[in-house]
């Protein structure tokens, strides 16, 4: 389409209708309508009685998903570095290509933004600029949607990810609105969201956390009447419970980022309970079979365990 086909389209169809008629996402049409403001220096309006379907943004924070049967893929806590591939990403693309998941999920903190964290460093501590973890990011969490193109591809929000909206909100309040102002505008393949839900009531939770501590899978699970995955704690495991209502499961997906990366030096190289890895989830007629680790075995030499085999990547 032209840009003067594309404007006629968009003020008589709308942005959901004309999404769904040339089969992109409907984020698409908002981006490219806002680049042609941009350069023109107009404002475009559909009209007013076309219905627009709201960005899915934190301030909207569930997105919905349906499964009957098929793989959802859960990785997170990646804190994507430049310089440093970890083995569980690598894996992670892998497992992409080979089990073709319905559903990939970004768990939370693929930024670690250091530099604009209420932290204040330790010493002289070198840390990348926030450009630089933006390219990073692009380019790993471009190679998962390279690998997964058909799957549905959903961002849970994380802490650190948070600090980037956070800083700009706080100090460039009238930039509200602007395009670039939310890390969501930056990685336009990947659904934002404060949490994901499964096949409803009956489904599964995935958000980047909850309740913290050595027991926070169990109380997860136990407190949410869900079987419901999260990260942040880093500390891959999962915790079956039983009730009345049958046996439901807490996970914690692990981390995707070496236990010992750099981006952890704040830890001051004390012992830390962590263990680098993602959970695939599968589903037959809508419902959930035992969720199944990937877990990195050996960091240096590329090796992660699945289903009790070795596997390097």
């Amino acid at each position: 389409m032209t840009d003067e086909e594309f404007l006629h389209a968009y003020k008589s169809m709308g942005p959901a209708r004309l999404a769904a008629q040339i089969g992109v996402g409907e984020r698409r049409i908002h981006e490219r309508r806002a680049r042609i403001e941009a350069r023109m220096g107009v404002s475009v309006a559909a009209q007013a009685n076309q219905h627009r379907k709201p960005e899915i943004t934190p301030e909207s924070p569930i997105f919905k998903a349906k499964l009957d049967s098929g793989i959802i893929l859960i990785g997170g806590d990646a804190h994507y570095w430049p310089g440093v591939h970890s083995t569980a990403h690598r894996a992670f693309v892998r497992w992409c290509k080979e089990f073709k998941p319905k559903i990939v999920v970004m768990n939370g903190d693929a930024l670690d933004a250091p530099t604009i964290s209420r932290h204040p460093p330790i010493g002289w501590e070198h840390f990348p600029t926030l450009h630089d973890e933006l390219a990073e990011c692009q380019e790993r969490l471009g190679e998962i949607a390279q690998a997964a193109r058909k799957a549905q591809k959903v961002w849970t929000l994380g802490n650190h990810d948070a600090r980037f909206n956070t800083r700009l909100a706080s100090v460039t309040p009238e930039f509200r609105g602007v395009s670039g102002t939310r890390l969501s505008h930056h990685f336009p393949d990947w659904e934002p969201c404060w949490s994901m839900e499964v096949n409803g009531r009956d489904g599964v939770v995935v958000k980047h956390r909850w309740k913290g501590g050595v027991h926070a899978t169990h109380n997860n699970t136990v407190g949410s009447g869900r079987s419901i995955v999260t990260g942040h704690l880093h500390s891959q495991k999962i915790t079956p419970y039983t009730d009345y209502n049958g046996t439901r499961w807490g996970v914690d997906a692990g981390c995707m980022a070496p236990a010992w990366g750099p981006q952890f030096n704040y830890q001051e190289a004390n012992p830390r309970n962590h263990r680098s890895g993602f959970c695939m989830l599968t589903f037959k007629g809508g419902k959930l079979l035992p969720p199944e680790l990937i877990s990195v075995f050996d960091e240096e030499a590329g090796v992660v365990v699945f289903r009790g085999e070795e596997h390097s990547v």
